[in-house]
């Protein structure tokens, strides 16, 4: 199976012999996100989660752009990066289903010795690295903070 630098290049050769300015837009700002980590980290080569996670972000970032041009009444820039954020997401692993989250946190939780909302942190540490990539930061805290505010 090729790697996530070997699929971005491939897309973005397909995008253009398609003229699918979206598509090759959205692969392109990923490309110089990753090149500018690269850069970043005195051109050291990014290796697949150092990719997977300029990916998450990317996403996160649009999800911020769509939801502050709803506030706005831009609906149709709002769609254009909800639009992107579905091309992103196809270069992520699998995102967990609500349920799966939710037993990988209960795991997380009876494994830190979690008892109130006090050991956040604790599980915080131990679910974020197993997840990443495979859930938003948010969703997980959310959850982690539901899960514990029920025992106490």
């Amino acid at each position: 199976m090729a790697t996530l630098r070997e699929r971005l290049d491939a897309d973005l050769k397909d995008a253009m012999r398609a003229k699918d300015e979206l598509k090759l837009s959205t692969i392109r700002a990923i490309k110089s996100a990753v090149k500018y980590k690269e850069v970043e980290a005195a051109n050291k080569v990014l290796d697949e989660p150092a990719i997977i996670q300029v990916i998450v972000t990317q996403v996160k970032q649009r999800r911020d752009a769509a939801a502050e041009y709803k506030a706005a009444n831009r609906v149709d820039l709002a769609d254009k990066e909800e639009k992107e954020i579905a091309l992103l997401q196809v270069y992520l692993p699998t995102q967990l289903s609500a349920e799966q989250l939710s037993a990988e946190i209960s795991k997380a939780i009876t494994e830190a010795g979690a008892k109130s909302m006090k050991d956040l942190g604790s599980v915080m540490k131990i679910v974020t690295p197993r997840l990443k990539g495979q859930a938003e930061g948010k969703a997980i805290s959310d959850e982690v903070k539901l899960q514990l505010g029920k025992l106490g």
